[in-house]
């Protein structure tokens, strides 16, 4: 099978659903937060029946855009490779991916076209979408982080108490820069090397204004969904700084390269919410419940559609 731009399709990749390796990761977790919420912030009870209020609802709702912008920026990229899906069964498809999305940095996502039972994509193709995706995340991110980085420059006492985030912000930074510069001098090389990273330059130059959008829009309807969190449980803090604050701790979940950034995000987004002025038994609460919205309501409703696309409508195969 050949692809539209005569590249290699292939047939369906075989892989095995790691059904046991997702369980775990779930318990564990499941474990961590009830363990942190009994030690130090609400009851586990108290806090998931926040879930359930107005604000919670409002909050899921933007949670659930984030997805549906992100599907949509999923769809158009697919449709570039010749694979066109209607809005919903395009949705569908998108949100079973989330059911890889705890494994180190996110990389079991890559398998959204690997498991087209009609017309897979190819390990390239494939690759190619997944790496136009984190690229596309990280610029937009970074660039809400904005507001928490003038946050922690203006925050006397944490240049005080911490001195070494803003070395280790600077050290970041550089780094960066470094790996940009030489990215960029051996662009070809790298490209040669790696064709995929071409194709993931391919998908990010078509209609970038489109993408951009969506994706700055997605994640900052998440960034409403934590301030939303933060307001309901008497935090000071505006929208921007809120929206900065998630993005600064996604950021560090992934450099991290840990489970969905496991551990390396909650950590950073509590200490930024005691920062601000919450109690320690407040913010590890408002960070478990920004969790549960924007990270495992993801993952339960991917297994769901996972399931429902594999056993009712027979798009996946895990041959």
């Amino acid at each position: 099978m050949t692809d539209p731009r005569g590249q290699p399709g292939g047939g369906a990749v075989p892989f095995k659903l790691p059904v046991k390796q997702l369980l775990l990761v779930l318990g564990l977790v499941a474990t961590a937060y009830a363990a942190a919420l009994l030690l130090w912030g609400d009851s586990p009870k108290t806090s998931l029946a926040r879930l359930w209020s107005w604000t919670g609802l409002q909050a899921g709702a933007l949670c659930l855009l984030n997805y549906g912008l992100r599907g949509w920026r999923w769809r158009r990229w697919m449709a570039h490779y010749g694979r066109h899906f209607g809005p919903l069964q395009g949705l569908r498809l998108y949100l079973a991916g989330y059911a890889f999305t705890p494994t180190p940095g996110n990389v079991g996502e890559a398998v959204r076209g690997l498991m087209l039972a009609r017309q897979p994509l190819g390990a390239r193709q494939s690759l190619a979408i997944f790496g136009a995706e984190r690229l596309a995340d990280l610029l937009c991110l970074l660039l809400l982080c904005i507001p928490a980085g003038l946050w922690l420059l203006g925050k006397g006492e944490v240049r005080t108490a911490a001195p070494w985030l803003l070395g280790l912000a600077a050290v970041g930074g550089l780094a960066v820069c470094v790996g940009l510069a030489l990215l960029l001098r051996h662009f070809a090389a790298v490209f040669r090397r790696h064709p995929w990273l071409q194709e993931a330059w391919h998908c990010l130059a078509l209609r970038p204004l489109v993408w951009f959008v969506l994706t700055l829009a997605a994640w900052a309807a998440q960034g409403v969904a934590v301030w939303l969190v933060c307001r309901d449980m008497a935090l000071p803090v505006d929208l921007f700084t809120a929206t900065g604050f998630y993005a600064l701790a996604m950021v560090a979940g992934a450099l991290s390269a840990l489970p969905a950034g496991l551990g390396g995000t909650e950590a950073v987004l509590t200490g930024l919410l005691v920062a601000q002025g919450a109690s320690p038994g407040d913010a590890l609460t408002m960070t478990v419940l920004v969790r549960l919205l924007t990270l495992w309501l993801a993952v339960g409703l991917g297994v769901m559609a996972l399931l429902y696309s594999a056993a009712i409508h027979k798009e996946i195969s895990f041959r």
